[in-house]
């Protein structure tokens, strides 16, 4: 038998037991890892001086590098070579080319060191993938599979590491093409690891730097947690007030518009006889119109107290020097002496700020109360505004 034939024979052969017995767990040690280990050991072969056995000896061993996979990881090219033994035989290949044959298989074991150049034609072929655009995928399918066989279970972070690992300190290519054409390659896929390495090791460092400032903030600064919230209760304090003047504002402009159009459409035509019975409702739409602008002003106008404290009202904790209408006549001075009076005490500025906070409540419980009255006052006379409007039209109708 020609030795192309060989070849071919060794193609269908180990192709038929990939894909007829082996476990589908196999997702990186597959057809597809063989036909790339075939496809890369050829292209070696094509860039180097070897002669016709020799190819021949490269290919058959990359077809049958990985079926022994089919009973199993261990020692799988010791079963690999004993499949290509028994092939081998049957194709009355000669003992001198079974063993280098199995020589080669034997060189693609991680530790092995290739002495001949089949062996380490077939050994840089097997590891190409190192060398490929699309490493991090063909790794991740190696991950994968340590994962379903139970051989080890890396989480991505640990196998970055791994890979590290293999590509600087374990593996070499010992093929002069390879180390020319397929090493700038890996050492490209190197540095990309090392890159994702180092934004681990950031992401890493601010996390820890998170824990440790959330322990800092439970545990050993607890005032962080007393300034949150009177920070946050002073924030909902202010966003109230805001929607308190807002609604105020609502009811200003719609009964302005209502006054606006009362004077302008109804009340020029009461001198009219005809329109007599008119004058009772437009009075009172107008009445609480006003009433319901006049309470809206109120629930926003501003209230002002003396505008000083004394240093005795201080010292005894009695003023809240944080509302500007406690201070507003004072001279800078005296509020700074104030002020100092707070800081030197910090039970004095939680107190302050308490204070400050009962002060604000006390204001808008207030402004809330009369807005609530002024709304209760807009609905009364709007609605017995529509009533009288109803019955004069109904009596001057009859």
């Amino acid at each position: 038998m020609k030795k192309s034939d060989l070849v071919q024979a060794a193609e269908h052969k180990a192709t038929q037991i990939l894909k007829e017995n082996l476990p589908v767990e196999f997702v990186y040690h597959n057809i597809n890892h063989t036909n790339r280990v075939v496809d890369s050991a050829q292209e070696i072969i094509d860039n180097s001086t070897l002669t016709d056995d020799q190819k021949e000896v490269i290919l058959v061993s990359a077809w049958f590098h990985d079926v022994g996979y089919i009973d199993g990881c261990k020692d799988h090219e010791a079963k690999s070579q004993k499949y290509a033994d028994n092939f081998l035989q049957n194709q009355q290949a000669d003992k001198h080319f079974i063993e280098k044959v199995k020589s080669c298989i034997g060189a693609t074991r991680i530790k092995s060191e290739p002495e001949s150049l089949p062996e380490r034609v077939i050994k840089d072929a097997d590891s190409s993938h190192l060398a490929a655009d699309d490493f991090e995928s063909t790794s991740e399918l190696l991950r994968q599979e340590w994962k379903l066989m139970e051989i080890k279970d890396y989480d991505p972070d640990e196998w970055i590491d791994v890979n590290i690992q293999m590509l600087s300190n374990i593996h070499q290519y010992y093929t002069h093409y390879a180390r020319e054409n397929w090493q700038p390659k890996k050492q490209e896929n190197l540095s990309e690891l090392l890159k994702k390495k180092k934004k681990q090791e950031k992401k890493l460092e601010k996390e820890k730097q998170k824990a440790k400032y959330k322990a800092n903030f439970k545990n050993d600064n607890p005032e962080r947690s007393i300034q949150t919230l009177f920070r946050t209760t002073l924030r909902n304090h202010i966003n109230l007030s805001e929607i308190a003047d807002s609604k105020a504002n609502i009811l200003l402009s719609v009964n302005a518009i209502i006054i606006s159009l009362a004077l302008s459409n109804i009340i020029p035509k009461l001198d009219n006889p005809t329109n007599q019975h008119l004058m009772i409702p437009s009075f009172i739409l107008v009445t609480f119109s006003v009433a319901t602008i006049v309470m809206s002003i109120m629930s926003t106008r501003p209230q002002l107290t003396q505008g000083r404290f004394t240093k005795e009202q201080v010292r005894k904790r009695k003023v809240n020097i944080l509302f500007f209408g406690n201070f507003h006549k004072m001279s800078f001075e005296n509020y700074k002496w104030g002020i100092d009076q707070i800081i030197d005490d910090k039970d004095y500025v939680y107190e302050a700020l308490t204070r400050d906070l009962h002060s604000l409540g006390i204001v808008l419980a207030r402004k809330y109360n009369l807005l609530r009255l002024t709304y209760t006052v807009f609905v009364i006379g709007l609605l017995a505004s529509v009533i009288s409007f109803l019955i004069a039209f109904t009596f001057f109708m009859d």
